[in-house]
C-alpha cells in the first residue's frame, strides 16, 4: 500500500484534469482526492496498490487531452486508514 501527493503545474486547469484524474483513479481502484489550487496547479493524493499508484502518477505526468504538464512533483505520504473512495474537491 502506498500514498502519494502529486502536484502538477502547466496548463492543468480548465482542461478537465480533475475529472479525468478522478475517473482514472477510480478505474485503478485508488482512494484519495484531487483539487485545483489557487496558484493554477492541480494537487492530488492517491492511495492504493503500489503498481496502481505508479500508473496514476504516469497518467498525471501526461495529463488528459488538452493538458500540458510542465512539472510534476511526487511526495510519499503515510497511508490513511479507512479511506473509502476517490473524489474531486
Amino acid at each position: 500500500m502506498r500514498r502519494v501527493r502529486i502536484t502538477a503545474s502547466g496548463t492543468v486547469q480548465g482542461v478537465f484534469f480533475r475529472a479525468a484524474a478522478s475517473d482514472e483513479a477510480r478505474r485503478l481502484g485508488l482512494t484519495g482526492w484531487v483539487r485545483n489550487t489557487d496558484d493554477d496547479q492541480v494537487e492530488a493524493e492517491a492511495q492504493g496498490d503500489e503498481q496502481a499508484v505508479d500508473r496514476f502518477v504516469e497518467f498525471c505526468r501526461a495529463g488528459p487531452g488538452n493538458a500540458q504538464v510542465d512539472h510534476l512533483t511526487i511526495d510519499d505520504l503515510d497511508v490513511v486508514a479507512d479511506e473509502a473512495d476517490f473524489g474531486a474537491r
